[in-house]
C-alpha cells in the first residue's frame, strides 16, 4: 500500500532561524504515486474535515471523487455516547462544505469492507484513499478492505488502496527516528505548514446514487444494539456508568458510610445560541471545524477576556476542567482532535500564530507567553510523538510478542496477546512498568492453553502519557473498557503492586467481568472493620508545589538508581534485570507527560479496603505477597 506525503506550500511564518531551540515551520512536499485518473473513493473515519486535508487535495485531480463515511459497529463501539454526539455533528458539517464544492458525503451502514467492496465495483473505482491507522483493529479492517479490493474488476484492473498521513514534522524515514524523545527534540525537525484544499469545485461523480441520509442519536443507538447478543448488551450498560458513581451505589446498598468531600462540583454549560459546547453534556468543544478553529481561538486568548458570549463560554471551562495546569486543553479538544475535526499541525499552526501576535513577531527561546499557548502546543507535539513511535513500531514488529495498539479515549495504549484457544487472560503490571515485565510469563500461560493479553496502562512504558488526572479509577475504567472492547469475555485476571489494587477495583465494581483474580504484592490494605468508604473528586486532587517538586526530585532519583531498584524486584533472578529492561525504563522516564504521571503519586487514593473491593469474587481470588 502506496502512503501519501504532499506538496510544497510557502509559510506564511516570519523566518525563525535566529531561535534554534524552537520548532521551525517547513513546507509540505508532495510525493504522490497516484495516476489520478478514473474515480476515487476517499473513505472518512479520523480526518472529519476539509481543511488541512492532504487526501482530499490529491483526490479532488482524479476525474470523479466519490467522499463516503461508513457507520461500522466495529468503529463506533469504542465512542462514548458524547462522541457520538459529537461524530453526527461533525458528519453534518463535512457534508455542507462538500456539497459547497459540488460534491457530497455519501453515509452507509455496515462493514466498511463490505461497503466500499460494493461500492468501488458499483462505480468502478480506480482507487480508495484512506487514512493511515495505527490502533491494531482499524488496520485489520483497513487489510480486509484491500483484500477485498482485489475482487473488483475495472477496466484499470484491481482498484488501489492509497494510505495518508498529515505530516507534522519533516520526517524521511520513521524508522531512524531515536526511540527517546529527548534525542528526538534534539533533531529540532521542523513542522510543516497545514494545507488549504485550494479548488472551489471537487469533481463529482456520472452515474445516479444514492448518498443516503445522515442519521439522528437515536438511528445510531438502535443500530449499534440491534444485533448484540444480550451479553454485550450488558455489557454496554457496564460501560455507561463511571467507577465512582458504581462504587458509590455499592457502598450504599451494603449500608456503608460514604466519605467525600463537598458536592460533585460539576458545571452545567449554560445553553447559547452560537456555542461551541453542542452535546448534551456540553463537556467537550464540537461541532464543524470552524466551531472548533473559533473555540480553539477563545481558549489562546484566555488571559485576555472578552465581551463575547461564545468565547466567556470557552473561559468559564477552562476555569471549570484545569484540574491541573494544562489538563483542560485536552478535555476540551481531545475528541475534536481524536475525530480528526481540526488536525494537530493546525492547532499548532493557530497557536503559534497568536505567540507572535502577542510578541511583535517575536518568539522567545525561553517559553510561551501564555500557559494556554504552552498547554495546547505541548499536546499536540506530545500525541504527534506518541502516534509517531505507534507507526514505527506497527511497521517493524519483530519482536518475540507482536504489540498492537488500542485507543481508550483518544489516547493510544499498548497491549500484546499470545494463545490461540482457552480461557482468557488479563495481566496488569505495577507503578513504573509496562507489559513486557511479563515477558517470562505470557508464554507459559499461553503454553498451557490460554489466551494472553498484557496491557500497558495509560500513562507508562510506550502508551501515551496525555495531561489528565491520573487516578486509580481512572485506570480501574480503563481496564474495564479494555475487557469489554478487546478481550470481549471476561478473564481472569492478574495484577502486580498498584497493578493489583486496581484489579480489585475492577472485581469490585464489574465483578461480572472477573472469572477470578490474582494478586501479586498488591498494594491497598484489608481492613477488617472498615466503618466508611472514603471516595474523592478528580478536583480534590490538584496539583500542589509539592507535588510538583517532589515529582521532579521522584524522577532523578529514578533515572539515578534504576538498576539498583530493578534488581530488588527480582531477587531470585538478578539476570532478568537486564540491560534491555533498564534501557526501556529509562527511556520511558523521557516521554512527554511522565512528570505529570509521577505528580499523580502524591494524590492517589488506595484507601478503598481490598476486602471490600473483593467481597463478591472472594471464593475466586488468589493472593501471592512477598515479605
Amino acid at each position: 500500500m502506496a502512503l501519501l506525503t504532499f506538496p510544497h506550500f510557502s509559510s506564511h511564518f516570519p523566518s525563525r532561524s535566529s531561535f534554534p531551540n524552537i520548532p521551525s515551520f517547513s513546507p509540505t512536499r508532495r510525493y504522490c504515486s497516484i495516476k489520478a485518473t478514473g474515480t476515487a473513493i476517499l473513505w472518512f473515519k479520523h480526518d472529519l474535515r476539509t481543511d488541512d486535508h492532504p487526501a482530499l487535495l490529491a483526490a479532488s485531480t482524479f476525474t470523479s471523487l466519490l467522499p463516503i463515511y461508513v457507520f461500522d459497529r466495529r468503529i463506533l463501539s469504542r465512542f462514548s455516547d458524547e462522541t457520538l454526539e459529537l461524530l453526527l455533528l461533525a458528519l453534518q458539517d463535512l457534508r455542507k462544505s462538500l456539497k459547497d464544492r459540488g460534491s457530497d458525503l455519501m453515509i452507509r451502514f455496515g462493514n466498511a469492507d463490505s461497503v466500499i467492496q460494493q461500492l468501488a465495483t458499483e462505480v468502478k473505482a480506480t482507487c480508495v484513499i484512506a487514512e493511515q491507522e495505527v490502533e491494531y483493529e482499524l488496520r485489520l479492517i483497513i487489510d480486509v478492505v484491500k483484500q477485498r479490493l482485489k475482487s473488483v474488476s475495472v477496466p484499470q484492473g484491481s482498484p488501489r488502496i492509497e494510505l495518508w498521513q498529515t505530516p507534522f514534522y519533516e520526517v524521511k524515514d520513521l524508522q531512524k527516528l531515536p526511540a527517546s524523545y529527548d534525542e528526538f527534540k534534539k533533531l529540532r525537525l521542523p513542522v510543516t505548514t497545514p494545507l488549504q484544499l485550494s479548488v472551489s469545485t471537487l469533481p463529482g461523480v456520472e452515474i445516479e446514487l444514492d448518498w443516503g441520509v445522515l442519521p439522528s442519536y437515536d438511528d445510531i443507538n438502535g443500530f449499534m444494539t440491534s444485533s448484540q447478543r444480550k451479553s454485550g448488551e450488558n455489557w454496554r450498560l457496564i460501560k455507561e456508568a463511571s467507577a465512582e458513581t458504581v462504587l458509590r451505589r455499592k457502598a450504599l446498598e451494603s449500608g456503608d458510610r460514604i466519605e467525600r468531600s463537598s458536592s460533585s462540583g460539576q458545571t452545567q454549560s449554560r445553553e447559547r445560541s452560537g456555542s461551541v459546547f453542542v452535546t448534551k453534556e456540553g463537556n467537550a468543544v464540537g461541532g464543524g471545524t470552524n466551531n472548533v478553529l473559533n473555540a480553539l481561538a477563545a481558549y489562546l486568548r484566555y488571559l485576555e477576556g472578552t465581551a463575547r458570549d461564545d468565547w466567556q463560554e470557552v473561559h468559564e471551562k477552562v476555569r471549570a476542567s484545569e484540574s491541573r495546569d494544562g489538563a483542560s486543553f485536552i478535555g476540551l479538544f481531545g475528541p475534536a482532535l481524536s475525530l480528526g475535526i481540526i488536525s494537530r499541525r493546525r492547532v499548532y499552526y493557530e497557536a503559534i500564530k497568536y505567540e507572535q501576535e502577542r510578541n511583535a513577531g517575536f518568539l522567545s527561546p525561553f517559553g510561551y507567553s501564555a500557559a494556554t499557548i504552552a498547554a495546547a502546543v505541548d499536546a499536540v507535539c506530545s500525541m504527534e510523538w506518541y502516534w509517531l513511535m505507534a507507526l514505527r513500531n506497527q511497521t517493524n514488529n519483530d519482536g518475540v510478542y507482536s504489540t498492537r495498539i488500542w485507543k481508550w479515549k483518544g489516547f493510544l495504549i499498548e497491549y500484546t496477546v499470545a494463545g490461540e484457544d482457552g480461557p482468557a487472560v488479563l495481566l496488569v503490571h505495577g507503578f513504573g512498568a509496562f507489559w513486557e515485565h511479563y515477558r517470562d510469563n505470557i508464554n507459559g500461560l499461553a503454553e498451557s492453553g490460554n489466551r494472553v493479553w498484557a496491557i500497558t496502562i495509560l500513562g507508562f512504558g510506550k502508551s501515551e502519557k496525555p495531561n489528565v488526572v491520573y487516578t486509580e479509577l481512572l485506570w480501574a475504567e480503563l481496564l474495564r473498557d479494555f475487557i469489554v472492547d478487546v478481550v470481549g469475555e471476561p478473564v481472569h485476571i492478574v495484577g502486580n503492586s498498584i497493578g493489583g489494587y486496581l484489579v480489585a477495583i475492577v472485581a469490585g465494581i464489574w465483578s461480572d467481568l472477573i472469572k477470578s483474580l490474582v494478586l501479586i504484592n498488591s498494594a491497598g490494605n484489608v481492613i477488617p472493620s472498615y466503618s466508611f468508604i472514603p471516595l474523592s473528586r478528580v478536583q480534590d486532587r490538584q496539583t500542589s508545589g509539592a507535588s510538583w517538586l517532589g515529582s521532579r526530585i521522584l524522577l532523578l532519583y529514578l533515572r539515578l538508581r534504576t538498576q539498583e531498584l530493578l534488581k530488588k524486584c527480582y531477587p531470585t533472578r538478578v539476570e532478568r534485570a537486564d540491560d534491555w529492561l533498564i534501557n526501556e525504563m529509562l527511556r520511558a522516564s523521557y516521554d512527554p507527560g511522565v512528570l505529570v504521571v509521577l505528580e499523580s503519586i502524591f494524590s492517589f487514593n488506595l484507601s478503598i479496603p481490598v476486602n471490600f473491593l473483593l467481597e463478591d469474587v472472594k471464593e475466586k481470588v488468589l493472593i501471592i505477597q512477598v515479605l
